[in-house]
């Protein structure tokens, strides 16, 4: 595996974030509970993710503030525009990947 010095490594990771960031918003029709059921994160766990990060740099960063970073605009205002009622099969779904993950713990 190719290494890069410290610096530049944080540049690509974080170049590679703000282009998951853009491919999220370009896809605002993938509800977070589709990224739930596939991939067991969603936009929610990535501004947990900032705030923990910000958190470990010694910066503060409130769980607003790391939403609208990841959302692009207030996650009220996100929600309103874009998100859809879960249907009862994401529910269903989502329901028993919770329960898989119970069985690995």
């Amino acid at each position: 595996m190719k290494q890069f010095d410290a610096q530049t490594q944080t540049d690509i990771e974080a170049a590679a974030f703000r282009r998951l960031l853009q491919h999220l918003d370009q896809h605002k029709d993938v509800q977070n509970i589709d990224l739930m059921i596939l991939a067991d994160f969603c936009r929610n766990c990535l501004a947990k993710w900032l705030m923990t990060a910000a958190e470990e740099q010694g910066e503060t960063l409130s769980y607003d503030d790391a939403r609208e970073q990841v959302y692009g605009m207030p996650y009220d205002q996100w929600k309103d525009l874009y998100q859809q009622p879960a249907t009862p099969e994401q529910l269903a779904a989502f329901a028993a990947r919770e329960e898989a993950k119970k069985g690995k713990a």
